[in-house]
């Protein structure tokens, strides 16, 4: 009975160490193409993009490569935010912007089409306060990333509420 029970912790342990969010979280790599489709509420655009991030081991940073083209307006800013499919929400953090409302540090956002990369860290997050994120918790927006309840969006002149959009982490990935 004793070595049932150890031969049960010894393959059992190992496995739920390995579906920990935290395990899952180390090196994750997050893939997504952002369409209109997936703008709330839904938008006909030639729009496309794409959005590749990893997350890095120990959580304490993402590195994101975003890219698109075929936008019908100019591109205007582009973030990572909080909220389901189908439901808009707060900024988290900014990818760029041409806007000027973005943390010191923001890189423009250039003309499409265009490829950009970047990193996020706790010092990027700015929120969204009211959905109880506050600046600086990269925790929680690595948490809204594993759970699927993140989306990143490119605005444009257009579209001001976006124009590209897809859901990241969970199974949009």
């Amino acid at each position: 009975m004793i070595r049932t029970a150890l031969l049960v912790a010894a393959v059992l342990l190992p496995a739920a160490a390995f579906h920990a969010p935290e395990a899952r979280a180390e090196n994750r790599q997050i893939r997504a193409v952002l369409e209109g489709s997936e703008e709330v509420p839904a938008l006909s655009t030639d729009g496309r993009g794409s959005f590749r991030a990893r997350i890095a081991p120990g959580g304490d940073a993402i590195h994101y490569e975003l890219v698109y083209a075929g936008l019908e307006g100019s591109v205007t800013q582009a973030h990572i935010h909080i909220g389901q499919e189908g439901v808009n929400g707060g900024i988290a953090a900014f990818l760029c912007s041409n806007l000027g409302n973005g943390p010191v540090g923001t890189q423009p956002c250039p003309a499409a089409p265009a490829r950009i990369t970047g990193v996020i860290v706790a010092a990027d997050v700015i929120g969204p306060n009211a959905q109880g994120v506050a600046p600086g918790e990269l925790d929680e927006v690595l948490r809204a990333l594993r759970e699927g309840y993140a989306y990143a969006n490119v605005h444009s002149t257009l579209y001001p509420g976006g124009e590209i959009r897809s859901q990241l982490g969970h199974d949009h990935d």
